[in-house]
């Protein structure tokens, strides 16, 4: 009888395991596919031969926007288990659907009835036992709700959620913490980083590690090293008090077998001058793998130097397996705004290619002592172009290149790692050039990389602000001055924005209340970083101005200044986030503006890239593909297929993972600025993407696809 016993347990022991795979194999259980962050799934019921048939099998529309609400970019990477999906929409609801018929099971709110919203790329899933919750973060707060039913688990931290602002080491009031990304789970520990500001005034970038159980706090990694900790020194005696950044705001990868999460994290703030943060200001802009369950250092790689250009790195890590010497080795390939890929070996560290530290252009200010070096890898070579010569200036039409030339006349550039001065400064790639949030997707096994990369080239002009250099002007005088020194890059000189990236702002007296625009701007939204280190004059000076002349009286009871509104000295670079374009809108570097590659991280050779998007009106008829700006990333299945969205054409995509052959293509209603995600249920492989919306409908929409039944074998 007791054998019998043993027998039954080891049967019941296989099924369990076997149920595990499978539901893995068919399910999407985090975002990015795995805690790998590999974007790969192995169904194969899509493939080469009958993607070409897919079809559109529904479609979710959340109805939570308020009236009047802007668009932008939507950019949920949903999860799927056990048949339900589940995904924040554009107004960061959080929704349970069934993943058979995209019909609603139920919805959270965390905002309680207030207008809603921020960027939010995904949520995270735990269970123990029958203990089954979603955790994800809305403002500056981390919440669980049960996965039954939505209903929020009050004895998680204080009546259900966890204040983000706390455990930072400054005054709780003073920082702002606004998470973009979901965390990850290693065992019963939450893992998450956040978005801050990215100017002066930051808040500190640290990554923690919270109980999934109740909430408390674990442990934390100072991105910004404390006295007595490793590369303290790196910066000015005290920084952790007064600088911000070096934040994890792209989310993290981990290696669930060995205990170590691997977080990339962003530039020191502010972005474009470091005279005040003297040094190599590690951990800024460096990937470091961690201890999952204490928060201990392991090894660390700095991709920038005290960074000036923006250049945060963009995406979780991609953990796969490559050959080198006949031998198998475990290994982490990062992604960068730069275009430059470094590959290490994930335990030790150790680069699989050689880097190179190379000496590169000074800067121009007073005052900022620019790292002399910055590392090259010797491979992959860079999947995004680096410089830009007078032969590479678009060829579109002679009067676009006429334009173009003249201006390169007046840019100072001395090739990538330039730093930004006070005159016109070319930065290529720009901050939003080279690699995108969405990552990399892989083959797990056979060590080839799929990534999408922009062409995206930005104008950078760095100025001393003085104190005081706007007395004299009238409320809406200094709001218009104060609006093109921190807000017209983005939102436009003419206040018209750039969707979906930046929404208008020449309207906004018709869609926000004063205190609504006075929270968006001190706290962040979006994309769109705290302006809290502003004097508050300073921001209802800006509101005077959005709310427009008709406005302003009706508004003055709001907006008396102290006499002196002035700030100290600093630096700024007027001209944000600005693109390098042609008079007629288009980049002013020739095509292709986007493209995708496959890299074999084996030998670091390229084994194809194509364009990704098209501009035809831009091209002759004849030509390629122009490439697309593009956000979000690839997804690699099986099926020998690449799916990816991504693209401002706002075109669904599929390719042959061994040619780059495009085979399939779908117009969306909107961009699919994330990644794809996929999944099998009820013997039917679906393919689904988040996407935007629009003006009539700023909700943004969740599409699926999958093949007919009727072709279904």
């Amino acid at each position: 009888m007791k054998n019998l016993q043993i027998v039954l347990f080891a049967f019941l022991m296989v099924l369990t395991s076997c149920r595990q795979d499978l539901s893995e194999r068919t399910s999407w259980h985090v975002y990015k596919a795995d805690a790998a962050s590999t974007s790969y799934s192995d169904l194969d019921q899509i493939q080469r031969g009958n993607v070409q048939d897919l079809e559109v099998a529904w479609v979710f529309q959340p109805d939570d926007a308020p009236a009047g609400s802007s668009f932008g970019k939507y950019e949920c990477n949903p999860i799927v288990i056990d048949g339900v999906m589940y995904a924040t929409s554009a107004q960061r609801w959080l929704y349970a659907i069934d993943a058979g018929t995209g019909e609603e099971l139920w919805s959270f709110d965390p905002f309680d009835g207030r207008r809603g919203g921020g960027m939010c790329r995904g949520v995270t899933y735990w269970e123990d036992g029958a203990d089954r919750r979603i955790l994800f973060t809305a403002e500056n707060f981390i919440y669980a709700v049960r996965a039954s039913d939505g209903s929020q688990i009050m004895d998680f931290g204080l009546e259900g959620r966890v204040n983000l602002h706390e455990n930072l080491g400054r005054d709780p009031d003073s920082v702002r913490v606004t998470p973009t990304s979901p965390g990850i789970i290693y065992k019963d520990l939450f893992i998450i980083g956040g978005a801050v500001s990215e100017s002066y005034g930051a808040s500190p970038g640290d990554v923690r590690a919270y109980d999934v159980r109740t909430g408390a706090w674990v442990w934390s990694f100072h991105t910004i090293p404390h006295p007595g900790e490793e590369g303290y020194e790196t910066w000015p005696p005290d920084a952790w008090k007064k600088i911000g950044g070096a934040n994890n705001w792209m989310g993290m990868s981990l290696d669930e077998n060995r205990g170590i999460v691997y977080a990339p994290l962003g530039s020191p703030s502010y972005d474009y001058y470091g005279g005040d943060r003297s040094g190599k200001n590690l951990f800024g802009n460096s990937l470091v793998a961690l201890d999952a369950s204490t928060g201990e250092k392991l090894w660390h790689f700095q991709s920038v130097h005290h960074d000036l250009w923006d250049y945060d790195l963009p995406a979780p890590p991609t953990l796969l397996q490559v050959q080198r010497d006949g031998k198998v080795l475990d290994a982490v390939a990062l992604s960068t705004k730069t275009g430059f890929m470094f590959v290490f070996d994930r335990v030790t560290g150790e680069p699989l290619f050689d880097i190179e530290e190379r000496t590169v252009p000074g800067s121009q200010i007073e005052g900022e002592e620019s790292w002399p070096t910055q590392p090259f890898p010797v491979k992959p070579k860079p999947y995004a172009r680096q410089s830009m010569t007078t032969e590479e200036v678009t060829h579109r039409t002679e009067e676009a290149r006429s334009h173009v030339l003249d201006q390169m006349q007046r840019i100072h550039h001395e090739g990538l790692f330039t730093p930004p001065g006070p005159q016109n400064t070319l930065l290529i790639p720009g901050s939003r050039g080279g690699g995108e949030y969405g990552g990399m997707a892989c083959d797990p096994q056979d060590g080839i990389v799929y990534i999408n990369s922009n062409e995206s080239p930005e104008i950078a002009n760095v100025q001393k602000v003085e104190s005081g250099q706007n007395r004299g002007l009238s409320r809406y005088e200094r709001g218009a001055a104060f609006y093109d020194s921190y807000c017209a890059a983005c939102h436009g000189p003419d206040r018209k924005g750039q969707l979906p990236l930046y929404p208008p702002l020449d309207d906004v007296s018709t869609r926000l209340s004063y205190e609504d625009l006075f929270a968006k701007i001190d706290q962040g939204y979006g994309r769109m970083p705290s302006f809290g280190h502003l004097p508050e004059q300073q921001i209802r000076a800006i509101i005077t101005f959005l709310l427009s002349e008709e406005n302003q009286t009706e508004r003055t009871v709001h907006m008396e200044d102290p006499v002196d509104e002035g700030t100290p000295v600093v630096f700024h670079n007027i001209t944000g986030h600005s693109y390098f374009r042609d008079p007629d809108g288009y980049p002013a570097i020739e095509p292709p503006w986007g493209t995708l590659h496959a890299i074999d991280l084996n030998t670091g050779d390229y084994k194809w890239s194509v364009p990704l998007g098209d501009h035809p009106q831009a091209r002759k008829a004849d030509d390629p593909p122009t490439g697309s700006e593009n956000y979000g990333g690839p997804i690699s299945t099986a099926g020998g297929l690449i799916f990816i969205a991504a693209t401002f054409d706002e075109k669904f995509r599929a390719f042959d993972k061994d040619t780059g052959e495009m085979l399939w293509e779908y117009s969306l209603p909107g961009g699919g600025f994330t990644a794809p995600a996929t999944y099998s249920l009820d013997g039917r492989q679906f393919v689904v993407i988040s996407v935007s919306g629009d003006t009539e409908r700023p909700d943004g929409s969740i599409m699926a696809f999958a093949l007919p039944a009727e072709a279904i074998n």
